[in-house]
């Protein structure tokens, strides 16, 4: 895989596991709706921690493993 190929040609997941400095062999398949289920999340912990500026990030990875957890709860 050609790092300088354009993001368009390649699958999202895939493009950005490229940019993180990632090969990936197959490309990680997200659930439909995934995304909007982690911002929502990221969002609900925004607010529960008061507003904070400055970690935005965190709370995005806070959320994402929140959500793992939930769908890891409904496999089991």
């Amino acid at each position: 895989m050609d790092p300088q190929e354009p993001v368009k040609k390649r699958g999202a997941s895939q493009a950005r596991a490229t940019l993180a400095g990632d090969t990936m062999e197959q490309p990680v398949e997200l659930p439909e709706g995934m995304w909007e289920w982690v911002a929502k999340k990221a969002r609900e912990l925004w607010e529960l921690r008061g507003w904070r500026e400055g970690h935005d990030l965190q709370d995005w990875f806070d959320a994402e493993a929140v959500v793992m957890e939930e769908i890891r709860e409904t496999c089991e």
